[in-house]
Order: C-alpha cells, then structure tokens, then sequence
C-alpha cells in the first residue's frame, strides 16, 4: 500500500449513500486512480508551458 490520498470514512459514506459496502482494498484502488489522474494532469499543465494543474487538465 502506498500514499493514501482519499478520506475511508468519506468514501465509505458516500457508498452506503448508495446502499453498498466500500471493500478494505477499495481505498487503495481510489488512491491509485487519483495518482494517476494527476500524474496526467501534470503532463497536459506542462506541455501547456504551465506549473499549475487545472481543472481542463483532468
């Protein structure tokens, strides 16, 4: 398990909003998508010539 870059008990309400149960490895998974995300978000801001992620980047 890496970094951890999103709020369990958050997410965790947000899928009992939705009647379902989150998984224990759920977590994990949403941290690595949103690694990934700004991993490309960073890559669109710099071939913009630009040090600042924006929301058109993602």
């Amino acid at each position: 398990m890496g970094d951890l870059y999103v709020v369990r008990s958050k997410v965790r309400d947000l899928a009992k909003k939705k009647k379902m149960n989150l998984g224990g490895d759920a977590a994990d998974a949403l941290s690595r998508e949103i690694s990934r995300l700004v991993d490309r978000a960073a890559e669109r801001a710099k071939a913009n010539r630009r040090t600042t992620i924006k929301g058109r980047d993602i």
